[in-house]
């Protein structure tokens, strides 16, 4: 008995650990800076959501108990945001009104973001990061939704050749956005001077 709970703890410290590092990524200063993602409370909010969802479809890929370690993360996040809401100043009556509204976002942005990949639509996918990560950005530079779309592509290809046993002990790595910002401006530049050539 006291193994399994001594285990549980253990599976609950690394998906806390993981957390920290979805949200440490999703709040670097180079998608505000040159992705554009507007550098407020739902663009951070979005770009979590993101992160997670990514995380979580990884763990759906590992079956059943993949799913349960997808739920604890999705619990793990929520816990979380409970705690930012109190420190931004909800009151207790305030909280579940406020986390519902974020759980049926993110559910909603899990399942556009699912159907867009499904649908194999490179402007599906452009759309659903329009409207879900750049909805509150005016005028959007379409540029920088499809270098989002890219890192998207980017992280999925990275987190399929991750061990589930490590990430769900913490350890995970992400590709560096400003490398795949200047991938994309590097690619702008040879096909334009194709074009003068």
């Amino acid at each position: 008995m006291f193994g399994f709970l001594r285990e549980k703890a253990k599976k609950k410290a690394g998906l806390t650990d993981l957390y920290a590092k979805i949200v440490e990524q999703a709040r670097l200063p180079v998608f505000y800076e040159q992705y554009d993602v507007p550098d407020t409370v739902d663009g951070r909010f979005d770009l979590i959501c993101l992160h997670v969802f990514l995380v979580v479809d990884r763990f759906y890929k590992e079956g059943q108990e993949g799913k349960k370690t997808a739920q604890a993360l999705f619990d793990c996040m929520f816990m979380d945001m409970d705690r930012v809401l109190r420190e931004m100043g909800v009151g207790d009556l305030g909280i579940p009104k406020h986390i519902k509204r974020m759980m049926k976002g993110f559910n909603g942005r899990a399942v556009a973001y699912r159907a867009a990949m499904d649908s194999e639509n490179g402007a599906a996918l452009l759309s659903v990061l329009e409207k879900n990560i750049y909805g509150f950005a005016r005028p959007v530079d379409k540029t920088k939704v499809a270098v989002m779309a890219g890192y998207m592509q980017n992280t999925i290809a990275m987190l399929a050749a991750q061990d589930m046993t490590l990430l769900i002990n913490g350890s995970i790595t992400f590709p560096f956005p400003s490398e795949i910002m200047k991938d994309k401006e590097k690619n702008e530049r040879d096909t334009f001077a194709g074009m003068a050539a």
